[in-house]
This record gives structure tokens, C-alpha cells and sequence, in this order.
């Protein structure tokens, strides 16, 4: 059991604290997303050596810095779409009454320098990893990616908790593609897709006896679990936010006006406070 606890308190972890960072940083003025982004791009260059480095090591630690690396190029590009660098053609709102095939392809528009960035990403890491006996940290980009479409398909069909607040000002205008009901008919398959594979690579670590093996599939388990869990995040009425509240200091901070703050007229306007948060999925959910 030791040999499984430690990968999956490791994946939880980074993925609790990566998906806080990157909302903090985002809540910052905007002046400061360049360095944001000087940084995560040194990380980026990192995490590429990272795949190289670890593509024929098939010990326990290859499964860690492989598994890391992957989630550090990910990050790389929920920050670069965040911050408003790699995003898409389309800096518009849709306007009332588009539907359809047309407001599909809108959604698209709105994000295609990204999922094209996404493409880019995996074919480099494919190309550092494919000849390697090591593919850990190939795979759990691919999960993470399964996980980014699967759920900005269902926030656009349509589910309970939309995560709009996530939404920095310079990307208001993807609310429009946002849609607020129950749930919608792709949610299932999405589930149901994600827990077949699930129980497959959580059958694959059980019974591995290589120590890389059942490390790496491990990784792979506890990702994809997490994937299920915030699909559910998306429809169920949990208050899920709680674990990122810390997150969110960064724009509250800035939503909410000085004690003594005065107008050029000398008299003192009370100001709306910030909104609540309503439950998350994750960043993936919004864009």
C-alpha cells in the first residue's frame, strides 16, 4: 500500500496547488503576467528536458520527474491561455441569438492558437518519448489534455457550475460560450469514458510488480480519477471551491475598494463587494 500512497498523495498535491497557483497568479494586475509567463516558459524549457532525460528511465524516479514534467508543460499552456498570450482569432463575444453550427465554430475560434499550441506540445513530447521505454509522462499529457476538451465541450453544451468567475476581465467575452443547465447528454459518455480507462490503468498498477510500472500507472490512475471528479464538480452542488479559496485572495484584493476611497468630488461612493464563488471544476472547465 506505501507504494501506492506516495504517487497519489504526490498527483494530489501538485494538482491542487498547480491549479491554485495559476489562479492566483492570473488574479494579479496584468502588468505582472510577463514575468508570469518568462517563468513558466523557463519551466516549460524544464519540464522538455525533463522528457528527454527520463525517456529510458524506467526506476521510480524516471516515473516522478516524467509524471512532473507533464504537468509543468501543462501549466504552461493553462497559463498562457489565462493570462491572454495563446488564446485564439476570436476576441469577441458572441451576440444574442447566435446558435448553432456558427456559434460552434465561434467557440472554436476563441481558443484555437491554444488547442493548436496543445497539438504542438504533444508532437515534441511524442518525438523526446516515443523510442524511450518510458511513456509516463507522454500519457498523462493525454489525460490532462482528454480532461481540458472533455470538459470545455460540456460547459458548452451545458452543466450546473460554469466557473465564470474564473474569468480574468480581458476574457469576459468567453461567457458567451457558456451555457447554464443541469447537465447535457454528452456528460455521461464523458464519465463513463473516463471510468472505463480509469479502472483499466488502476487494474495495470495493482497488478504490476515492476516498481516503475506500478508507479507510473499510478500517476496515470489518480489523474484520471481526478478527471472523473471534476467532471462531477461541473453538475453536482458541491462546494468544491473551498479548496482554492486561498487562490482567490489575489483578486479579491483587488475587487475591493480602499476604506477611505473618494471620487475627484470629494464624496465617498460605496462600491459592490466581489461575487461569491460558486463550486469549480478546474481551469480546464472555463475556456
Amino acid at each position: 500500500m506505501t507504494a501506492y500512497m506516495g504517487p497519489i498523495l504526490f498527483a494530489l498535491f501538485v494538482w491542487w496547488f498547480s491549479t491554485g497557483l495559476i489562479i492566483y497568479l492570473d488574479g494579479l494586475p496584468r502588468p505582472t503576467f510577463k514575468w508570469s509567463m518568462l517563468g513558466a516558459t523557463a519551466l516549460l524549457a524544464a519540464a522538455f528536458y525533463g522528457f528527454w532525460i527520463s525517456g529510458d528511465d524506467t526506476t521510480v524516479r524516471g516515473a516522478y520527474v516524467a509524471f512532473a514534467s507533464a504537468l509543468v508543460a501543462w501549466g504552461w499552456h493553462e497559463m498562457s491561455f489565462y493570462t491572454g498570450y495563446v488564446t485564439g482569432p476570436r476576441k469577441h463575444a458572441c451576440a444574442d441569438g447566435c446558435s448553432g453550427w456558427a456559434h460552434f465554430g465561434h467557440a472554436i475560434q476563441v481558443s484555437l492558437w491554444h488547442e493548436l499550441a496543445i497539438l504542438a506540445s504533444f508532437a515534441v513530447i511524442a518525438a523526446l518519448t516515443w523510442s524511450g521505454a518510458n511513456k509516463i509522462g507522454l500519457w498523462t499529457f493525454v489525460i490532462l489534455w482528454w480532461m481540458h476538451e472533455s470538459a470545455r465541450l460540456n460547459v458548452f453544451f451545458g452543466v450546473r457550475n460554469l466557473n465564470a468567475h474564473f474569468l480574468p476581465p480581458h476574457l469576459a467575452y468567453l461567457k458567451s460560450f457558456l451555457n447554464n443547465r443541469p447537465m447535457n447528454l454528452l456528460f455521461p459518455f464523458s464519465v463513463s469514458i473516463s471510468t472505463v480507462i480509469c479502472s483499466v490503468l488502476a487494474t495495470e498498477a495493482a497488478i504490476a510488480v515492476d516498481p516503475h510500472r506500478q508507479t507510473g500507472f499510478t500517476f496515470l490512475a489518480t489523474m484520471m480519477a481526478l478527471a472523473i471528479l471534476e467532471h462531477w464538480f461541473l453538475v453536482l452542488p458541491i462546494p468544491a471551491e473551498a479548496m482554492w479559496n486561498w487562490s482567490m485572495k489575489s483578486r479579491q484584493a483587488r475587487a475591493e475598494p480602499a476604506p477611505d476611497a473618494r471620487c475627484h468630488d470629494g464624496r465617498r461612493h460605496d462600491h459592490p463587494k466581489p461575487h461569491s464563488p460558486t463550486p469549480i471544476a478546474s481551469l480546464r472547465s472555463v475556456h
